[in-house]
């Protein structure tokens, strides 16, 4: 099984997103039993937490439910995860410093790695930018997580 972990800051409004569309286009494909998605944050204030109410009423008008519980990046995670993937520069930096002795960079990757028609450095913290903020957000994670998809396959045929 492919095991992804997609990390934002706290847990509750990138990061939950992007494991419901990924794991909406992989229940699509009936691919269930081949990826496992999940997420967490760099920092555990919202530990325990739903998404962000706003995310999730942005996300439901696209057809994804958001019921991941906000749960802090462990080490741990950089054996389960086949891949880690960071929704900005803060992240990626935060969880390439947990990895002490550097044996998981090659897990670790950006999200926006995966945008091809949006041209954006991260995506975008929308908790503070407002209903367009969230659809932005979106936009950006239905297309990186089709393109992750793809990228997927890809590695899965490989093998």
């Amino acid at each position: 099984m492919i095991r992804i972990l997609f990390i934002c800051m706290g847990n509750i409004c990138r990061s939950p997103c992007a494991e419901a569309v990924l794991k909406k286009i992989v229940e699509k494909k009936g691919m269930e039993k081949e990826i496992f998605c999940d997420s967490a944050g760099t920092i555990d204030y919202h530990k325990g937490q739903p998404a962000d109410a706003r995310m999730r009423e942005h996300a439901i008008l696209r057809g994804y439910d958001l019921t991941s519980i906000s749960r802090p990046f462990v080490k741990e995670d950089f054996k389960k995860f086949n891949f880690i993937i960071t929704m900005d520069e803060d992240n990626f930096n935060q969880i390439n410093f947990l990895d002490i002795e550097k044996k998981y960079t090659s897990k670790i990757k950006r999200m926006v790695d995966y945008c091809n028609s949006h041209v954006v450095k991260e995506i975008p913290d929308p908790y503070y930018g407002g209903r367009q903020g969230f659809e932005n957000v979106l936009d950006l994670l239905e297309e990186s997580c089709e393109e992750l998809f793809k990228f997927i396959l890809d590695k899965k045929n490989e093998s």
